[in-house]
């Protein structure tokens, strides 16, 4: 890669991650659960990406690519396992005391 395209990268990454905060700074604390959940399918295309760019990587012998691959698929990973959790506790906490039964 040139200096210039990862120079770039390099700035588009900071930019989005200031975009981010500023988005989630914003965002009242009553919708924050369930816009969470709605990012759930994101984070779930995120594993499909990790996972594909991961067997390029292990395809091409990219050391340092494969293990990045495999930190991004756990990352992901809990990110999607976290984010359930905390919807369902969220969704339970609407549940009336008699309706625990199922």
């Amino acid at each position: 890669m040139l200096t210039g395209e990862i120079l770039l990268l390099v700035f588009v990454f900071v930019i989005a991650g200031f975009l981010g905060v500023e988005l989630i700074s914003k965002v009242p604390s009553q919708l924050h659960t369930p816009l969470m959940s709605g990012t759930n399918a994101i984070s779930g295309i995120t594993i499909v990406g990790a996972i594909s760019a991961t067997a390029v990587a292990l395809h091409t012998d990219g050391v340092v690519s494969a293990i990045c691959g495999f930190a991004a698929i756990v990352l992901a990973a809990i990110n999607v396992v976290g984010g359930y959790l905390v919807t369902d506790r969220m969704l339970g906490m609407f549940k009336k005391k008699g309706d625990d039964k199922k």
